[in-house]
């Protein structure tokens, strides 16, 4: 039978796979091989540790929980069109320089559009 920490660990790596829409609690237990007496043990003792978020939901006629890991792994992808790296003045940027980050439009107008695409996404 393994330990204990071995599942709690290996729960936390699916429940963070699983990304923005979590997993079934049900479902975890499953994928882990445990009973599911075990695997609400774990889920709790992640929750208590901050590790993980477990919300409520009806499922199949029955109340369970969905699991989401309270931090996702870093991703490049929202720097992937920073202007930066193709900047002709990145050598001369910086504080105290011109152009400065502070004052730079090509960044602005970029976090701009970030938050433009964020607040639709929520939608």
């Amino acid at each position: 039978m393994p330990k204990r920490d071995d599942l709690e660990h290996r729960a936390l790596q699916i429940i963070i796979g699983s990304g923005k829409q979590g997993i079934l609690q049900c479902d975890l237990w499953r994928a882990l091989g445990a009973s599911s007496r075990e695997g609400s043990r774990i889920a709790l003792k992640l929750e208590r540790k901050g590790l993980i978020r477990r919300d409520q939901e009806l499922y199949d006629g029955r109340w369970t929980y969905r699991l989401y890991a309270k931090r996702q792994p870093a991703s490049i992808d929202s720097i992937l069109d920073i202007p930066c790296i193709a900047c002709p003045d990145l050598n001369k940027c910086g504080v105290g320089g011109v152009p400065t980050p502070a004052t730079c439009d090509l960044i602005s107008n970029w976090v701009l559009k970030l938050v433009q695409a964020q607040s639709q996404g929520e939608n």
